[in-house]
């Protein structure tokens, strides 16, 4: 796939993207809005590449498979599916996945636990791997679909809130930090900052998607004196460029992200990065996805607006964060600070001292998976009562808590139902508009 790094995707020569073991071409520090060293021009779906490079340098890697906590399978999901999304039948876009199970399943490691304690890693949305049908029209590959999959875990930049087999980690950013001084350094610099807007934007409408509400979010950027935006469109835009981005979100206080064409954004966290404190309108933006890196008490770090409260005008953006005490605005962004060592990927090709990257917090977090279930296999526990569709649920509870109940975000996970009254599955719509995201970020 690197060797025909030009075949991996339809708009992008993705070639450069690949170079400096996944973090792509260095960035120079022209409006010194980055640092002089750590800043690279990352392609959002990378992460395939740099999590691979990552494992390389990881000190506790064993070739001895009968003591190793977690088996990683590197197999780059998020490219391989990149190659055939556009104008191959299911049978080309599914090869590869069914290639790699059938080789899996029969190697000795995967007896062990019949694989749940596997996983691997997509740098791309959970979406583009769940076609739902044969239909050759329908999107994606099966690959989570497939039984052997269903076994293992696939950390994706997005999850599904109604499957168990997958995980959300981290979109890069564009700062890969070689030691821990890079990443002192910038919180330091973030600290420190004059930050002249309330709130900012950076986005595009969604005309064509009548429940989105960026129309109605641009429009209160535009009418307000402390609101910023930096629009985007196709072709060549400030919105492509990292340092206006960046610069952006350098200089607000908070930093709207709506949905796009699936629920989450690469925007979220370069706007952390940036020190600025989120304001999410979904929970399936950040809360149900990040949990390994996320605190699970989401006001610590971000404040939440529901979709409907915009949709129905009874909530002005500008009033509502004008209304946060200033005190507790700067304890957020604190918090929202101190969250960047384990929101960022660390430079493959060096080692950070102390800290812990986002891919230390994704592996930890396997490893205690793969360790509790063990536990639970030894002493008897089943998940039988377990129920797949409630798989967001699972996520938010404490530490040895097993029962799931009403929770106040049902309404935002409830399934559409179709003609016969059966939930349809809400994924194909996402994955239908995700083409478009591709083509928007990639120009």
């Amino acid at each position: 796939m690197l060797r025909d790094c030009k075949s991996l995707s339809l708009w992008t020569n993705m070639c450069k993207f690949v170079t400096n073991a996944g973090l792509g071409p260095p960035l120079e520090n022209v409006d010194g809005v980055f640092s002089d060293t750590g800043w690279y021009a990352t392609n959002q779906f990378a992460v395939d590449v740099i999590f691979a490079n990552r494992m390389k340098q990881y000190e506790c890697l064993t070739n001895d498979s009968s003591i190793a906590a977690a088996v990683f399978v590197p197999f780059y999901a998020g490219f391989d599916i990149a190659r055939y999304l556009w104008g191959y039948n299911i049978s080309m876009r599914d090869a590869a996945s069914i290639d790699l199970v059938d080789w899996l399943v029969k190697r000795p490691e995967w007896s062990v636990m019949n694989g749940r304690d596997h996983f691997l890693v997509a740098g791309r949305i959970t979406w583009d791997f769940r076609r739902l049908s044969e239909e050759e029209t329908d999107w994606g590959n099966k690959l989570l679909f497939l039984p052997a999959a269903k076994n293992m875990s696939m950390l994706v930049v997005e999850s599904s809130p109604w499957n168990a087999n997958d995980f959300g980690i981290p979109y890069p950013t564009y700062f890969h930090p070689a030691k821990d001084a890079d990443v002192f350094v910038w919180q330091e610099r973030m600290r420190r900052l004059e930050r002249q807007w309330l709130f900012s934007f950076a986005g595009a409408p969604r005309p064509d998607n009548p429940k989105s509400i960026r129309g109605q979010i641009i429009e209160q950027c535009r009418s307000s004196k402390v609101g910023k935006l930096l629009e985007c469109d196709f072709g060549e835009s400030k919105c492509h460029s990292p340092s206006s981005i960046m610069q952006m979100f350098q200089g607000s206080l908070f930093c709207l992200q709506p949905q796009g064409d699936s629920y989450t954004r690469r925007s979220a966290f370069d706007s952390m990065l940036a020190g600025c404190i989120p304001v999410f309108f979904h929970p399936g933006s950040a809360y149900t996805q990040y949990t390994w890196h996320l605190p699970k008490d989401y006001t610590k770090y971000s404040v939440f607006i529901p979709e409907d409260d915009i949709r129905k005008r009874n909530v002005s953006i500008e009033e509502r964060l004008s209304q946060i005490p200033e005190e507790q605005v700067r304890i957020m962004r604190e918090e929202v600070i101190s969250l960047i060592p384990r929101l960022v990927y660390a430079d493959p090709r060096s080692k950070l001292e102390t800290l812990k990257d986002a891919f230390d917090v994704s592996v930890q977090a396997v490893i205690d998976k793969v360790t509790n279930l063990r536990k639970d296999i030894i002493e008897g526990r089943t998940d039988e009562n377990l129920i797949e569709e409630n798989s967001w649920k699972y996520a938010l509870l404490d530490e040895g808590q097993r029962e799931v109940g009403p929770h106040e975000w049902d309404p935002f996970f409830s399934k559409p139902k179709d003609g016969n009254g059966e939930s349809s599955d809400s994924s194909a719509e996402v994955a239908k508009n995700s083409w478009k995201n591709e083509q928007r970020t990639q120009s």
